[in-house]
């Protein structure tokens, strides 16, 4: 049983135009135009952020170049430094023990970690408004006139 006919000519029109807007190039650029700018923002920012004690930490810190993954843009932020997540997220240690390399007896038994990837992603979506650039905002506001 049919409740009626929708009439969807206007929706077909926009979502047409909608399409030839995203298949142009130059808004695909525009797009990965501001992903780069991200994906600059968040190498400064991590490095920034790492501590260094022999510089071997901060110079493992590797960002991917932005790709799409269906509606997505991936930046992917690594560090493959063997002991970047105990840095990262802390560690347990043995209190009393003596550390030749430093000289000392461990005192606390947990090391809080530096969190220097997770503050650097909230202070990169923080700053995303500005991180975009102004043809993609453009291209945005012409993409629904």
């Amino acid at each position: 049983m049919a409740w009626g006919t929708i009439d969807d000519d206007q929706f077909e029109e926009f979502a047409n135009r909608i399409k030839s807007k995203l298949d142009n190039e130059s808004f695909k650029e525009e797009i990965l135009k501001s992903s780069r700018r991200v994906r600059t923002a968040t190498m400064a920012n991590v490095k920034s952020l790492t501590p260094v004690d022999s510089g071997h930490l901060r110079r493992t810190w590797h960002v991917s170049n932005p790709y799409f993954n269906g509606t997505s843009i991936l930046i992917e932020v690594y560090n493959n430094a063997e002991y970047a997540s105990y840095v990262e997220n802390g560690h347990r240690q043995g209190p009393g023990r003596y550390v030749p390399a430093i000289g000392k007896r461990l005192k606390a038994s947990w090391v809080p970690g530096q969190h220097m990837l997770m503050s650097t992603l909230f202070k990169i979506d923080e700053q995303m408004p500005e991180l975009l650039s102004s043809g993609l905002k453009s291209a945005l506001e012409d993409l629904f006139q």
